[in-house]
């Protein structure tokens, strides 16, 4: 993996700057912002899979994954998130644990985060140890009617898998709580994908996965002054035109692309302000 050199300078405003318009911490229903000032930021909870024993599927191991695990729980933590790590998880063992986290009482959370590191195919499709499974099976538990006390909270799901065979060759470019009103079961999710339907990810053995990798930095560096959405444009930003994999010796895979994707529900700007 090549890592080409760009960066962003870092010129905003402090946290304390007027610049920032601060959150409307009362739950009306045009407030733009999320209250964040709840008793706990919230549960987060990581399923990481390295090693597999799917049938009549030989998938490789997911070396570098230890090295998303331990900079993502490191940045959660930061935030202020109760991380809980997961390591090679039955399909079943998966959903008894989400099932179980959907039914605690959120209350005094500010959030719930959920990421998976892994495998996946086309079709939504991704992989626990043993099998298969749609993204939908997990997200759906924290739906409005199945987890009220996340009703009007941000559901944030990190999905670091591959989304089918596809290569992308790249372009050169040349250098020139008060009111009461209903709100919808699917409203207040946000999914962010390592990359776009169809498309391979790439993670490298030492450094860790592109995608992973630049959102701990964004969430490290400035997970306190920009909104989540924010974050993740420059997330797209730096994956998307910071790398490119390096693999001569498989032409196939040399000097090729990737675009995460994000596909947001949120209802408000999410800013992860107060610790």
């Amino acid at each position: 993996m090549k890592k080409i050199m760009f960066g962003r300078k870092e010129s905003g405003p402090s946290l304390n700057s007027s610049a920032v318009p601060p959150p409307a911490y009362t739950i009306d229903r045009y407030s733009s912002y999320y209250p964040m000032n709840h008793k706990n930021r919230g549960k987060a909870i990581i399923f990481t899979h390295a090693v597999f024993a799917v049938p009549n599927v030989k998938l490789p191991a997911r070396e570098g994954s230890e090295v998303d695990c331990k900079a993502l729980t490191e940045s959660l933590e930061r935030l202020g998130f109760d991380v809980d790590l997961y390591r090679d998880k039955r399909l079943k063992d998966i959903l008894h644990i989400t099932e179980k986290v959907s039914l605690m009482d959120h209350s005094s959370s500010d959030c719930l985060l959920v990421a998976v590191l892994t495998h996946g195919d086309e079709g939504e499709i991704i992989y626990a140890h043993d099998c298969p499974y749609q993204i939908s099976s997990v997200w759906t538990q924290f739906t409005g009617d199945r987890c009220p006390t996340l009703i009007g909270k941000p559901k944030i799901f990190i999905i670091q898998a591959c989304r089918g065979n596809e290569l992308d060759q790249g372009v050169k470019v040349e250098k020139d709580g008060v009111a009461r009103y209903s709100i919808p079961t699917h409203a207040d999710f946000l999914f962010a994908f390592a990359t776009i339907p169809g498309f391979m990810s790439f993670r490298n053995t030492r450094n860790g996965s592109w995608f992973i990798r630049e959102f701990c930095n964004e969430l490290n560096e400035n997970g306190q002054r920009y909104d989540l959405l924010t974050l993740l444009t420059f997330v797209v930003q730096k994956v998307a035109y910071g790398y490119e994999s390096i693999a001569p010796n498989t032409p196939e895979y040399h000097l090729k692309k990737q675009t995460p994707c994000i596909v947001s529900m949120l209802t408000r700007l999410l800013l992860f302000n107060y610790v």
